[in-house]
């Protein structure tokens, strides 16, 4: 398993497999398969992905520490870029099918509506992370500014939670919130009990 995670074909693959959720999605508006509404089915599956990728990209240090395996760590920032990608989806979905792409309509419904305000300052939050992936500006900001500036995925995932439980709250659809909340729960415990553990190893805080 250590090995194949190695080969130089594992990381295409993992992009290839990162971009299926969004092929099904083309495919589904595409062939009319998103139901009654299929702006609000567009809207709302990309913001599930963002929030699938999230937790994924949580887990690997979690996975890598507990499994010896420190070779997922190879693929930690192209899920955290992918994490952008459909933050950037779900937002520009929003943008075009719900507001028609109207700048002052979207200002005001940013303004009016507190899980849209959370939704976009979760986006601006994940924006330096995703800028700031490539080595060229780990280099640039020093390891130890760039591990500080990327904590902000704590906050980013509280944030994300909580825009899914005010969007789902309209429904008294909690279900799914639960879920999430007790993954990314999780991961941020692992965490806390691996800084406090005395002699703990020394592994990115991502």
């Amino acid at each position: 398993m250590r090995a194949l995670l190695l080969r130089p074909a594992a990381k295409p693959v993992v992009f290839a497999l990162c971009l299926l959720p969004l092929v099904w999605l083309v495919f589904g508006a595409v062939a009319d398969r998103l139901g009654a509404n299929p702006a609000e089915a567009l809207i709302r599956a990309l913001g599930d992905w963002t929030l699938r990728f999230l937790c994924l990209t949580l887990a690997v240090t979690p996975l890598r520490v507990r499994t010896r395996t420190p070779q997922l760590a190879r693929f930690r920032r192209m899920l955290g870029v992918f994490t952008f990608f459909y933050a950037c989806l779900h937002l520009l979905a929003y943008a075009w099918l719900d507001m028609g792409l109207e700048p002052a309509e979207i200002g005001r419904d940013i303004l009016k509506r507190p899980f849209i305000l959370v939704g976009f300052a979760t986006w601006l939050l994940l924006l330096p992370l995703a800028l700031t992936s490539a080595n060229r500006a780990v280099r640039w900001l020093g390891g130890r500014q760039w591990q500080a500036l990327h904590r902000l995925v704590y906050l980013i995932a509280g944030l994300a939670l909580l825009h899914f439980f005010w969007m789902r709250s309209g429904k008294n659809d909690f279900g799914e919130v639960a879920v999430y909340g007790a993954v990314i729960g999780t991961l941020l415990l692992e965490r806390l009990v691996r800084y406090f553990k005395p002699n703990r190893p020394q592994v990115s805080a991502r």
